[in-house]
C-alpha cells in the first residue's frame, strides 16, 4: 500500500524533480551531522549486527514520524510551522510543550554547529594563509556567512547543501572505501552472547534516535514543495535513506577495522573522532586519510547548520508572524541567529555538550507530537493526506517515542550502562 492512503487528486502542483532532490539533500544534510562520528562509540557495546538492526528499526520509526508531521502539516495553509499546527491540534498546553521543545533544540543545535563550525574557519585560515584566528572570531565568521544563506531562502539552502552533500559523498567514499575493503569478517561478526550486548542497547537507542533527527525541516520542505504530498514524501524517504546508508557504511568501516576490545581505550580518551582516528592509525590507517575525514566533518557540520537553522528560521517567522519580505526576514534573522551566535562567540567550545543536551527535547517534537497532531486530525475526520498503517503504526511510533524519551532522560543523568566504563 502507498504511504499516501488518502491524497486529494485536485489542486496538485507538479513539482520539479530537482526541487525534490534538493529537499532530500536538506533532509539528509540535517540528519547526517557530526553526531555520526560518535555513533561507533555509542553502539560499540552492542557491536555490528545488533547496531544494524537498531538502525533499521529507528530509521523506520523516524521516517514514519516525519510522515505524521507531513500529514498534520498538509491540513494547514502554506507557511504553517510547528506553532500554528500545534495550536490547532494539541491545544495550548501541547503547543507550549512542543514550542519549548522545538525552540530549545533548534537553538541549542544551531549554537552547537556554530561552535563546531568555528574549526572550519580556523583550520582553513591556518592551512591556506598560516593565520591563527581565535575560536570566538571563527564562530562569528561561520555564523554570519551561513546565516546569510538561510536568510536568502530555502532555494539557496537547497543549492549550497546539495554542493556540500556532493563533497561529503566524495570525501566519505574516499575515506571509507579503503576501510570497507579491508574490513575483517571476524571483527564484524564476533561470537558474542546477547547478555554481552543487550545492556548497552538502552543507552544506544536514544543516541541513534537523535542521529535521525530531521523532522524539524518537514514544514520548510512542505512549503518549498508547494504542499505536494507525493513530492515531500519522496524527499523524506530518499533523504532518510541516504542517511541510513551513510551510517551503515560508517559502522562497517569502523567495526571491520577495530576490535571490540579496543573501544574501552577509545572511550577512555574521550570517544571523539580524534580518538577513533588514532586507533585506526595504530591499526595501519594512512595518515592522509585523516585529512579527508576532517574535510568530511567540516562539510557535515555546515550542512547540519543549514538544515537546522532553516527550520528554526521558519519556526520563528511563523511564531511571531514576521513577513517574508526583506524587512520581515531580517527581523526573523535577528531573533534566529543573534542568541546562538553570541553563545558561539562567548562559549566557542561547547559543541559536544550542546549535542548531548538537545537529546531529550528532540524526542518530544520529532516523534511524540507529530503522532498526536496526526491523530487529532483523524479523530476530527479531517480530509487530505494520510499515512498508511492505521492505528498499529501510530502506536508503534508513539511507543518508540516514549521509550526513547525515557532512555534519553535516564542517560542525561548517567543512569544507563556504557561500554568501557
Amino acid at each position: 500500500m502507498s504511504e499516501a492512503a488518502i491524497i486529494p487528486s485536485s489542486g496538485q502542483v507538479k513539482t520539479n524533480r530537482g526541487a525534490i532532490l534538493g529537499s532530500a539533500v536538506i533532509v539528509s544534510g540535517t540528519a547526517t551531522g557530526a553526531g555520526m562520528f560518535s555513533m561507533p562509540v555509542a553502539t560499540s557495546g552492542m557491536w555490528f549486527v545488533p547496531s544494524l538492526l537498531m538502525l533499521l528499526f529507528v530509521w523506520f520509526c523516524m521516517y514514519s514520524a516525519s510522515l505524521y508531521l507531513l500529514e498534520a502539516n498538509m491540513r494547514f495553509p502554506i507557511g504553517a510551522s510547528f506553532d500554528s499546527i500545534a495550536e490547532k491540534t494539541i491545544g495550548n498546553i501541547g503547543r507550549l510543550i512542543n514550542g519549548l521543545s522545538v525552540g530549545f533544540v533548534c537553538y541549542v543545535l544551531t549554537y552547537a554547529y556554530i561552535s563546531g563550525g568555528s574549526s572550519i574557519i580556523s583550520h582553513s585560515l591556518k592551512a591556506v594563509a598560516d593565520i591563527t584566528l581565535a575560536p570566538s572570531y571563527s564562530s562569528l565568521i561561520f555564523a554570519v556567512v551561513l546565516s546569510s544563506i538561510v536568510v536568502l531562502g530555502t532555494r539557496a539552502v537547497d543549492r549550497v547543501t546539495t554542493a556540500l552533500l556532493g563533497g561529503m559523498v566524495i570525501s566519505f567514499l574516499g575515506f571509507t572505501s579503503g576501510l570497507v575493503t579491508q574490513a575483517e569478517s571476524q571483527l564484524l561478526f564476533p561470537a558474542l552472547q546477547s547478555s554481552d550486548t543487550l545492556p548497552y542497547a538502552f543507552a544506544a537507542l536514544s543516541f541513534v534516535t537523535v542521529s535521525f533527527g530531521f523532522q524539524n525541516c518537514v514544514p520548510s520542505i512542505t512549503r518549498y514543495l508547494k504542499k505536494d504530498a507525493h513530492a515531500v514524501r519522496k524527499a523524506l524517504l530518499w533523504g532518510s535513506l541516504i542517511t541510513l546508508v551513510f551510517y551503515i557504511v560508517w559502522l562497517i568501516s569502523i567495526f571491520g577495522n577495530l576490535g571490540r576490545d579496543q573501544f574501552p581505550a577509545v572511550i577512555a580518551q574521550g570517544g571523539n573522532i580524534g580518538s577513533l582516528i588514532r586507533a585506526l592509525e595504530a591499526n595501519g590507517l594512512q595518515s592522509g586519510m585523516s585529512n579527508i575525514l576532517q574535510l568530511f566533518s567540516n562539510m557535515a557540520v555546515a550542512s547540519s547548520f543549514l538544515g537546522v537553522s532553516l527550520s528554526l528560521f521558519d519556526y520563528i517567522a511563523d511564531l511571531f508572524g514576521f513577513g517574508h519580505d526583506l524587512k520581515g526576514r531580517l527581523k526573523t534573522a535577528a531573533v534566529t541567529f543573534i542568541p546562538p551566535t553570541l553563545l558561539g562567540v562567548l562559549l566557542p567550545n561547547g559543541f559536544i555538550a550542546a549535542i548531548a543536551f538537545a537529546g531529550v527535547g528532540m524526542e518530544v517534537f520529532c516523534i511524540i507530537t507529530p503522532v498526536l497532531m496526526a491523530w487529532v486530525g483523524r479523530k476530527n475526520n479531517a480530509e487530505g493526506y494520510q499515512v498508511s498503517g492505521g492505528k498499529l503504526r501510530m502506536m508503534l511510533v508513539m511507543g518508540f517515542g516514549i521509550l526513547s524519551l525515557v532512555l534519553a532522560a535516564l542517560d542525561s543523568f548517567s543512569l544507563l550502562p556504557w561500554f568501557g566504563k
